[in-house]
Parts: structure tokens; sequence; C-alpha cells
């Protein structure tokens, strides 16, 4: 009788249990499609690789792309003699609405700047300012602009770059995050340099840097794909400050996330499909919401947006998989979101897109 009792609440604890995770699991957010994001661009325009997205106060949502991407046979409206009716390169840097209506488009060479040749990266300021930049072999900068596209500062600049641990000249960077109650940007420095560096965001001023496990960076070769090197892989290809005031550091190569400080005192860290080879596995990531109980993983080696835990790195969902149609992925880059929890992903390569997933409950 007491090996039935003791068997019967064993029973029911499992019951209980399974019945807590399966809610706690139906909770994370989900996602599909929507397949009619952005509308279809004017000026007989098309895009090349989409190498960055990001959203602002006004849920508008901001790409960049690399117009020299562009194939002839994408581009023959441009050729002498014409090849096609289509098409021409948009302008680098494009605003849509939350309907997909373009808002603005601007960007490229100008005065008083050094354009990247490769695009890679944008940031919008709470204040609406735009910050973008570029990872060819000469760009070592990063660039601020108001909305509507006048330029304001430029961090680093064109030729050679100086090391990991230089303070005013960049190595290729990949992505940026303002702090805006302490006029800082964290630069993800990058497919050259092998650390995160912080300058302040109005005047350009170097304030501090790091590498992996906050230690003095090294441009030591390390071999990838070992989510313990006590360095950072190239790129380390996103940085993302939380409202709680911790940055979350994408080391894609090394198939992890790295946790700091805002001084850069390391807290954690957390693997992530540690078998993957290829170009790694965590390209970058966003808080699904408000309460940033969530993240999401821009993952564009096995081309997936992954659901996790942020305080436990537990996946509780993903969408997406390799493939050409709605919703599929081809190397994923970049990831946003708006206020109502939509996201918003851009691709690489051949990919060329943007897409839009929108909360399906």
């Amino acid at each position: 009788m007491k090996t039935y009792i003791r068997s019967f609440f064993l029973i029911l604890l499992i019951i209980i249990c399974g019945s807590v995770y399966a809610q706690s699991a139906s909770k994370a957010p989900q996602y599909k499609v929507d397949p009619y994001w952005p509308k279809p661009l004017p000026n007989n325009w098309i895009l090349g690789q989409v190498s960055g997205v990001a959203t602002d106060a006004n849920d508008h949502i901001w790409i960049i792309h690399r117009p020299l991407t562009i194939t002839d046979d994408e581009k023959g409206a441009t050729l002498t003699p014409r090849r096609s009716k289509c098409c021409v390169p948009a302008p680098p840097v494009l605003e849509f609405d939350k309907q997909g209506n373009l808002l603005h488009a601007w960007g490229g060479p100008g005065t008083g700047y050094e354009w990247p040749k490769n695009e890679h990266g944008i940031y919008i300021e709470p204040s609406g300012n735009v910050w973008v930049g570029g990872n060819d072999v000469t760009d070592h900068m990063i660039l601020k602009f108001t909305p509507q596209g006048k330029f304001l500062l430029q961090i680093g600049g064109k030729g050679e770059s100086l090391g990991s641990n230089n303070t005013t000249q960049l190595g290729r960077p990949a992505h940026m995050n303002v702090d805006p109650t302490a006029n800082e940007i964290y630069v993800a420095d990058g497919y050259l340099n092998k650390r995160v560096i912080v300058f302040d965001s109005n005047t350009g001023a170097y304030k501090r840097h790091w590498g992996a496990y906050g230690n003095v960076p090294s441009d030591e070769k390390m071999a990838n794909f070992n989510s313990k090197s006590p360095q950072f892989a190239n790129p380390v290809h996103c940085v993302r400050l939380m409202k709680d005031n911790t940055l979350f550091v994408c080391d894609r190569a090394n198939n992890r996330i790295q946790v700091f400080e805002k001084g850069g005192k390391f807290i954690r860290e957390m693997a992530y499909e540690t078998e993957t080879k290829g170009s790694g596995s965590v390209w970058d990531l966003i808080p699904s919401d408000a309460s940033q109980k969530y993240i999401l993983i821009a993952d564009g080696t096995n081309n997936e947006v992954t659901v996790l835990v942020r305080e436990t790195g537990q996946k509780v969902g993903s969408f997406g998989r390799s493939g050409r149609n709605a919703g599929d992925f081809h190397w994923v880059h970049n990831i946003a979101v708006d206020s109502d929890g939509s996201v918003y992903t851009t691709e690489v390569d051949t990919g060329k897109r943007a897409q839009r997933f929108i909360t399906s409950k």
C-alpha cells in the first residue's frame, strides 16, 4: 500500500512539473512570416546584401544594404547599353514604416566623411540619429548621421587598422549600441579586431575597451569554434545593451554569448549550438519585447532564429530554415523588433532581403 501511495504521488509530481514546464514554454513568443512586408520599392530600385536592421522610437524600420553586391544581371537597367528593364541599386540606408512603405532613402559617399566600401551594421539612437559601419578590409570606421542623412561624426577611418589595443582606429567594426544615459557608444570591433570598444557618442572620445572575459584583447591567431576560448574570435559581431545595464556580446565564430557589466567586468557566458562550424552560430541577438525575458538569436549558419530565456540560455522555440521561400533564410544576418514584438530580419550573401515576422498568439 505504501509503495502504491509513493508511486501515485511520484506520478502526480511528474504530471504537475510537466504541466508547469508546458505552461512556461507555451508563453514563449511564437512567430509567423508576413509575406507582404516590405512593399515593392519605388524608382525601379533593388537591394543588395542587407547587412543591418534597426527600429526607432517611432516604430520605423531601418535597413542598410550593400549596393556594390548587386550583380550586373540585377542592375541591368543601369548598364550601357541597357541589359534589361530592371533594376537600379537603391541608396544604402532605407527607412520603412510598419506597413512596409518606404519613407526615406539616403547614404553613400559625401563631403566630410569616409563612407564604408562594404556597409555593415545600423543603429538608431533614441534621439533618432543613425549610426552605420562597414567591414571591408579598409573599413575601420563608424559614422553618425541625422535621420535625414546629414553627417555628424566619424570615429576611426579608412586605411590600416592598428590592432585591438589602439584607442582611435577601429578594425572592420560589425555593430554598435548607444547608451543614451551615459552618452556612450559600444562597438563590436569586429572582423579584424577582437574586442568591445566604447567611445563618447557625442564627441568620439575614447573611453575603454576589453576582450573576452573582460581581459586585455590579443590579436594572436586562435582556432575558432571554441566556446571556452580566452579570446574573442572574428568576427565580434554584435553588442546589445539590456535595460538592466548588462551588455550581451556575440562571439560568433566561438558559438557563444558573453555578458558584461558596462565597465567591462565579465559576468557569465552562454554557449549556443557548439557543434556549428562554417561562420558560427551567434550572428545577432535582440530582446523579444520590453520585458526582456527572452532573447532572439539570428543564426546565419543554421539559418534560423532561436528563442532563448535570457537569464539561462534555455531554448524555448525557433523559426525559419534554410531556403528561399517567405519565412526561410539564407545567411540571416541581423535582427530587430518593434514595440508590438514583430521581428525584422535581414540576409546577406545571396539572400539579399529583409523579412517581417509577427507574433502568432
